[in-house]
């Protein structure tokens, strides 16, 4: 966790968990870290990482199973990917477009633009 990003800690916890699911740190239907051991890991109070878990609870990304803990759900990489393409348009792709249109720059350019970031790799 980044103390001094402007993100909250809590959406830094339920990003975190976020790319695990998405990497496969923590397949589909596995137990993911409890709360307490997120407090531990990362020297936040529990409150704190639950409210990160909750999030992706109430999202459907996780669920409870009650004395046990914490689990992924089924088709939280799929739902994953499809908001983080989404978040991914919002943020980069309509923000790009905007500064290219301001300064002339047409779709085509843009293209090849991307083109050569992956070739770069």
């Amino acid at each position: 966790m980044d103390n001094y990003q402007e993100k909250p800690i809590f959406l830094q916890i339920a990003e975190t968990i976020e790319d695990g699911i998405i990497t496969g740190a923590y397949p589909e239907e596995s137990q993911v870290p409890s709360i307490t051991e997120f407090s531990i890991i990362y020297k936040i109070n529990p409150a704190t990482a639950n409210k990160g878990v909750n999030i992706l609870v109430d999202e459907g990304i996780l669920f409870k199973k009650r004395g046990v803990g914490m689990f992924v759900a089924k088709g939280a990489v799929s739902q994953l990917k499809q908001k983080r393409k989404k978040d991914f348009f919002e943020v980069y792709i309509e923000r790009m477009i905007k500064e290219a249109k301001k300064l002339g720059v047409t779709s085509t350019d843009i293209i090849g633009m991307i083109e050569r970031g992956f070739i770069d790799e």
